[in-house]
């Protein structure tokens, strides 16, 4: 699939090698015991100086860095947005949602269509690429098992409307592989026509903030 075809999942996916890093970085998530036995008798939750259990502490922290974490990838994709604007001459980039996430069925409205999709990967000549890396080097870590999920139920939800070729997602090595065009090298999905276009519409809600675009 190549970068010349936009729009389109697999077009983004492309755009993402370009500037090598991943579009989403789904890991696996591992647990495991500490080696010790259960003694059978139930602690009582070691109290902090605010007088909370330990544990409601760590809760509140690990909520806290959730929040400046996700604020700090908002305002890095602010600066991305404003750069796409001013250096690269993408004066109608949108501006990203709350979640921080580019609405890409608004970012394929500015794409020029017979360009080479330098509106994806960071501008012309990659003006923006240090922004788009910066926004990217700090999204939020995702939930592999929810976004495979959400990908599974908005590829039924593409079949049911009309585009039966749409493949569903798997998951490999802990990671999500988005569905979509069966052959990504010789397409067979009409990503134009109106009857993909109305199910892409009808099916968004059905992906999680940040997977728009992703199949």
């Amino acid at each position: 699939m190549s970068i010349h075809t936009p729009p389109g999942a697999l077009a983004r996916l492309r755009v993402a090698s370009l500037v090598a890093l991943p579009v989403l970085v789904f890991s696996a998530a591992c647990g495991g015991g500490d080696g010790t036995k259960d003694s059978g008798v139930a602690s009582v939750p070691e109290e902090t100086a605010t007088g909370k259990p330990a544990d409601s502490a760590k809760d509140d922290s690990s909520q806290e860095g959730a929040k400046k974490h996700k604020s700090a990838f908002y305002d890095a994709q602010v600066k991305y947005v404003q750069c796409m604007r001013a250096k690269a001459g993408v004066k109608d980039f949108p501006d990203p949602e709350l979640s921080g996430y580019l609405d890409m069925s608004k970012v394929e409205k500015v794409v020029d269509p017979n360009g080479n999709g330098e509106e994806y990967k960071g501008g012309k000549d990659g003006v923006c690429v240090t922004e788009l890396k910066a926004a990217m080097n700090v999204e939020p870590e995702r939930d592999d098992q929810k976004d495979y999920e959400s990908m599974l139920a908005h590829a039924k939800c593409m079949r049911e409307k009309g585009v039966s070729k749409f493949t569903n997602p798997t998951m490999s090595g802990g990671n999500v592989l988005p569905g979509g065009d069966p052959s990504p090298a010789d397409p067979q999905l009409d990503t134009e026509s109106a009857t993909y276009k109305e199910a892409r519409t009808a099916c968004k809600d059905k992906l999680l903030d940040g997977l728009d675009g992703m199949q």
